[in-house]
């Protein structure tokens, strides 16, 4: 199990969080055997839920499942030997995970041949279950937490953890030569509230591939107190892995926030944060930063943070073209950590496949005093609330990689720093309300200029406040340019910043974007005098 402790119970908490808002019977009917299951099946059981009432009862399960602290639960683990989808030759095996620990809803799982659903029963001699022990005999319809598929995705003649989906909606895959970090989520309920909501899996179907196909289809029934939904996963393992997804949800509610297109991380420490954290390691993330490609056709970077108080950022737009949370920091000195490998951690990009028209990608940021918990969700927010009862459908696909070079020819930025705003040595005075941001940017165009670097200029801009200086230089450790400039926000207020390079006319990178609250209380507004429309007294 390529799990870490983390990984783990990102998902499980959610599972454990929406067991007051979800429910129900383990397993649907299925269609008769002369009818081939495909998706518009999973749709009609979809709006079946939808229609009937929500019911919030967990399933009960033995409680010495429920007791299983970490150490027991990871210690069961499915055989090797007892893998399905491989009988026919397939380069696919699908293993089981065991209810307990965090993992209290039972799952069903079906397998798919010809068209023909079969569910999969639980057996316990199908697991290897080392030092944990049980009084009594655990029950022949106890279903299961999740699953898992391998594939020979890094050796031919080795299999790879690929695709895993554990916990409520969460899911997350690997390509060639990476690690686990940032999940997926079939959709987000209420993201950055107090009333946040998790949506879960009920039932999958699993398709038998074909000996020659390198591709695994998986169907998911997803029910929440707020929608439910059919799931469509076209799953490809390669170099860079791609899942295509087709999704239908049917809202029960309209008064709440759905986010599409889920992705969850965890930033604890990046080079543009705080410094001084009592930790060998520079950097502990599985994301630094927050990539866009708008619907106008503009690329922006985000970096990302460890806020102080949670933050939610929203990028207002119309058929938004993809987002994702991305790891370009590639370097093993920067992490340190021979362990957890942060260098290897994937990139997600969500590339939207249907115009989704108005809203906006969504950023949610919250404070973390540890890398054990994800505190990143990027999401579309759509600006209209679907009808109760109305499916909506849309598609898209996300790609697992470790370089995302290719999405766009633009200059792009690896690394972001922030200091005082003052040079080393100098006399000016250290104003808190001004700061001072650098960025390194590299690719692209940029290489082209290494010669004549005077010509690749900086265009910085603030909401609030004002760009004191600017100005770049040529960064020959990189192929690139470091940008910098300085800005002056007034107390207490906060600034989206904003910054790109070109040559005249020619814009040469994507467009860095930051927010930033300068110290201090913003004054307090003079009271308004008090007016009459009578004539003054004489």
């Amino acid at each position: 199990m390529d799990f870490d402790r983390r990984t783990i119970v990102q998902g499980a908490l959610a599972t454990g969080a929406s067991a007051l808002a979800a429910a129900a019977e383990a397993q649907t009917a299925h269609p008769p055997r002369d009818a081939k299951f495909s998706y518009d099946e999973v749709v009609k059981r979809a709006t079946q839920l939808a229609a009937a009432p929500y019911q919030a009862q967990l399933p009960p399960i033995p409680d010495e499942l429920n007791k299983l602290d970490w150490d027991a639960w990871s210690q069961i683990s499915f055989k090797d030997s007892k893998a399905l989808l491989s009988g026919n030759g397939s380069q696919f095996r699908l293993e089981l995970y065991h209810l307990g620990y965090l993992f209290k809803r039972p799952i069903v799982i079906n397998t798919l041949r010809d068209g023909i659903p079969t569910p999969i029963p639980y057996q316990a001699g199908e697991f290897n279950f080392g030092s944990t022990k049980f009084n009594k005999p655990l029950p022949v319809n106890l279903g299961f937490a999740g699953f898992k598929i391998w594939t020979p995705l890094n050796d031919p003649k080795k299999y790879d953890e690929f695709i895993s989906f554990i916990g409520s909606s969460y899911f997350r895959f690997l390509g060639r030569g990476q690690r686990y970090g940032l999940s997926a989520r079939g959709l987000a309920v209420n993201g950055g509230t107090n009333q946040e909501e998790f949506p879960f899996y009920r039932e999958f179907w699993i398709e038998t591939p074909q000996p020659e196909i390198d591709k695994v289809t998986i169907y998911a029934l997803l029910d929440s107190a707020a929608a439910t939904g059919a799931f469509q996963f076209d799953c490809y393992p390669k170099e860079n892995s791609v899942v295509d997804v087709r999704a239908t949800l049917i809202p029960r509610r309209d008064d709440v926030k759905l986010g599409l297109m889920p992705l969850t991380s965890m930033f604890y420490l990046g080079e543009n944060g705080p410094v001084g954290k009592d930790d060998y390691r520079f950097e502990l993330h599985d994301s630094d930063g927050l990539f866009v490609h708008n619907g106008a056709g503009e690329w922006l970077w985000r970096p990302l943070r460890n806020p102080n108080i949670a933050k939610t950022t929203a990028f207002l737009d119309k058929d938004v073209k993809g987002f994702g949370l991305l790891q370009r920091d590639r370097s093993f000195s920067h992490y340190e950590d021979l362990d957890l490998a942060y260098q290897l951690r994937p990139s997600y990009w969500v590339a939207a496949n249907t115009k989704l028209g108005e809203g906006h990608v969504e950023l949610f940021e919250m404070p973390t005093t540890d890398e054990s918990n994800d505190n990143i969700v990027a999401s579309w927010v759509s600006a209209d609330k679907p009808p109760v009862g109305k499916p909506l459908e849309y598609s898209y696909s996300i790609t697992s990689a470790l370089e995302l070079d290719r999405l766009t020819p633009l200059g792009r930025t690896i690394r972001t720093f922030q200091t005082s705003a003052r040079a080393l040595g100098s006399s000016e005075s250290n104003v808190p309300t001004t700061r001072r941001f650098i960025m390194d940017f590299t690719g692209g165009d940029l290489a082209y200029y290494k010669n004549d670097p005077k010509l690749v200029k900086i265009d910085a801009s603030t909401t609030v406040g004002r760009i004191v200086r600017s100005y770049t230089q040529l960064n020959p450790f990189i192929d690139g340019i470091r940008a910098t400039f300085d800005v002056d926000v007034p107390p207490g207020e906060t600034a989206n910043l904003r910054a790109f390079l070109h040559d005249g006319p020619n814009v040469l990178t994507e467009t860095w974007t930051f927010p930033w609250t300068a110290p201090g209380t913003p004054p307090t507004p003079a009271p308004a005098q008090a007016t009459s429309a009578d004539p003054p007294k004489k």
